[in-house]
């Protein structure tokens, strides 16, 4: 396969530097000799030289030059002979600081007595109003002091004020049925 002439003074990109003949070349002459593929810059970048030689990305991280692989430069310290002592130098100081992070603020106990006393209004059916009051206290306070156990508060106040309800229906539900009894009894009568 040959290449058509190039025009002027461009040179395709496309076509290899070396190893065919020059277009411009008459049968029987030689060619001169091209440039390798090596020696020419590539495309973008600038001909005649690095413009930034590359530097060591980490400097003191290895020996300088001139130095031995084995030998360590002055006022480094030979490998597993560390300064000894609570802080080697640059280390951060250990047990200065008390404790992690903030301190979590506290649970409202309010709110822990009210969802007690909610719980154990199953039983006794008496504490659960009490309880949904001490809820809605506790819910405040909550708002107020930013502590926590809202949702204690909140349960306190659901639970508290369903068995309220729960046991406000089982009265009503004895007082129509003892009315009931009572006056079919007096009727037998």
């Amino acid at each position: 396969m040959t290449y058509p002439p190039s025009s002027g003074d461009w040179q395709d990109p496309t076509r290899p530097l070396g190893g065919l003949p020059d277009d411009s070349q008459q049968p029987g002459q030689q060619s001169a000799p091209s440039a390798s593929v090596g020696d020419q810059p590539g495309l973008g970048q600038p001909a005649g030289g690095v413009p930034y030689p590359p530097t060591d990305p980490y400097p003191g991280a290895y020996p300088p030059a001139g130095y031995p692989a084995g030998a360590n430069p002055p006022g480094a310290y030979p490998p597993g002979a560390y300064p000894t002592g609570a802080n080697p130098p640059g280390a951060y100081p250990t047990g200065a600081y008390p404790g992690y992070g903030y301190p979590q603020p506290q649970t409202n106990s309010m709110a822990i007595v009210a969802l007690v006393l909610s719980l154990f209004g199953l039983m006794s059916c008496i504490t659960a109003p009490v309880g949904a009051v001490l809820g809605h206290i506790a819910q405040k306070q909550i708002r107020e002091t930013g502590e926590r156990g809202e949702g204690m508060a909140k349960a306190a106040i659901i639970v508290g004020w369903i068995l309220t309800g729960l046991v406000a229906l089982l009265i009503v539900f004895y007082v129509v049925a003892f009315v009931i009894i009572a006056t079919e009894s007096a009727s037998t009568v």
